[in-house]
Order: C-alpha cells, then sequence, then structure tokens
C-alpha cells in the first residue's frame, strides 16, 4: 500500500507493505535483553486443576501467563507518568500514532566514566529542523544489543541539556537504543526524564520516551515516517514496536 504525505509543503510516498521494526522482541530467559536487574521475563502455560494451557502437554489450545516489566525486559514506550505523582498512563497520553521523525547516528562522549550523548550532539545532527520525533542509535551498534545483559555497566545516556534543547526544539517522541536517557544510578534524579517532559512546571504531557530499541546497520540516517504501537495498558509505560517506513519525494 502506498500512501503520500504532505510535509512541510512538500509531497512524500511510504511504501506501508515494507515496515522496518526497531523493536526488540520479548523473549523468556536469559537470552532477552535486560536492565535495571529486573528479573528475565517468564512465558508458563496456565493450569488449573486437569487443564493445561500447552497441547504439548495435552491441553486444547496454549495458553501462557506471562510475567515482564516493560521498562527493563525490552522495548517500551513510556509516559510522564514514569516520573510524576500523578498517575499519568501511556494509554491515556499517546493518542497518535504515525509522526516524521528523524534517525540520527552518534558515538556519546567519553566524560569521565561515562559515555554521553550531549546536546550540542544533538544540535549540530539537527541543525534548525524540529521532527516530531528523533531516533538515536549509538555507536558502536552490534547485534549483541538484542540480548545485552545492561545492568551494572553504566551503558550511554543524554545529559540534561539535550533533553532540553529537544523539548525547545519541541520534539515530542525521543527513541533511542539504551535503557535508560539517564544514567543507570545518577541518584533518583531522572534529570534528562524531567527535562524533557518539564515536569512538573509545564508537563508535556504527549511526549514520550521509547528506550531500548535497536536499529540495524541497513537502515541508513535520515527523514522517516514512524508508527509507534504500544498495548493499552493503564500504566506508565507499555511493551511497545516502533516501526519505520522510508519516505521518498512524490
Amino acid at each position: 500500500m502506498i500512501v503520500t504525505l504532505s510535509i512541510h509543503n512538500k509531497q512524500y510516498r511510504a511504501d506501508l507493505s515494507k515496515a522496518l521494526d526497531i523493536s526488540i522482541p520479548l523473549r523468556a530467559g536469559e537470552k532477552n535483553v535486560n536492565a535495571f536487574y529486573i528479573p528475565p521475563v517468564t512465558i508458563e502455560p496456565f493450569s488449573m486443576g486437569s487443564f493445561v494451557g500447552d497441547v504439548i502437554q495435552g491441553g486444547s489450545c496454549n495458553v501462557n501467563n506471562i510475567s515482564f516489566n516493560p521498562h527493563g525486559n525490552g522495548t517500551h514506550t513510556e509516559c510522564v507518568g514514569h516520573i510524576a505523582k500523578e498517575k499519568f498512563t501511556i494509554n491515556q497520553c499517546l493518542k497518535e500514532f504515525f509522526f516524521v521523525a528523524k534517525l540520527i547516528t552518534l558515538s556519546p562522549e567519553k566524560k569521565g566514566e561515562d559515555r554521553v550523548v550531549t546536546g550540542n550532539q544533538l544540535k549540530a545532527a539537527l541543525g534548525a529542523e524540529k521532527p516530531q520525533a528523533i531516533i538515536i542509535r549509538t555507536l558502536p551498534n552490534t547485534d549483541d544489543k538484542l540480548n545485552r545483559q545492561y545492568s551494572g555497566t553504566n551503558p550511554p545516556f543524554l545529559d540534561a541539556e539535550a533533553a532540553s534543547f529537544l523539548a525547545k526544539s519541541e520534539v515530542k517522541h525521543l527513541l533511542l537504543d539504551v535503557p535508560s536517557i539517564d544514567r543507570e544510578d545518577d541518584g533518583g534524579k531522572l534529570s534528562a526524564h524531567h527535562a524533557f517532559w518539564k515536569y512538573p512546571e509545564n508537563t508535556r504531557m504527549d511526549c514520550t520516551i521509547t528506550e531500548l530499541i535497536f536499529v540495524p546497520n541497513v537502515i541508513e540516517d535520515g527523514t522517516y515516517l514512524l508508527n509507534i504501537q504500544i498495548a493499552s495498558f493503564e500504566n506508565d509505560a507499555s511493551p511497545s514496536k516502533p516501526v519505520l517506513y522510508r519516505l521518498s519525494e512524490a
């Protein structure tokens, strides 16, 4: 299916049959990506009395119980409810699902023991552009991001200045391939989260952060149509499936 879009007074086309999935699948066990010392995903058959939800074990159908935490077990999209005292949910906050997105690739800067995506890097990458969404692929970009065990490794993150720059640039949706936009252990400040959502003074309710994506190297930097898919959880975050579509001038 080919769709035509008008973006900044220019006509573009996207082929919706050629989706580029940048999510990491949720798998049971230790081979699933993991962060923040959260237990691994479990997927186990439901059983009660003589019923077992496993065809291999003789059940009539497969019925699994699934246990996971979206923040540490895979690709997830979160709303300001992640840091707010109020019970804002991703199902309440995310009401649109297609966006014009800019994919950029950056090497985080070394600062002491940290590797940081800085405001200056984002300013240089975006220039005067103000996309609805920005997708950050960090280098090195290897396939082990699909099952990396991040806990205790101090992964790369954004500094608060970078998050504030994105908010001032009216970027509503931030996607990146690390467990958090903040330092793994920052003493609970979550400075970049607060700066991006402008919470609590001027809260940007309709903005989201998607973490633990994976963008294969074959996907080139540039402008894409982005579709953020979530489950309708009344929770601060949901496992998610961000999908890209290449844009070409019509």
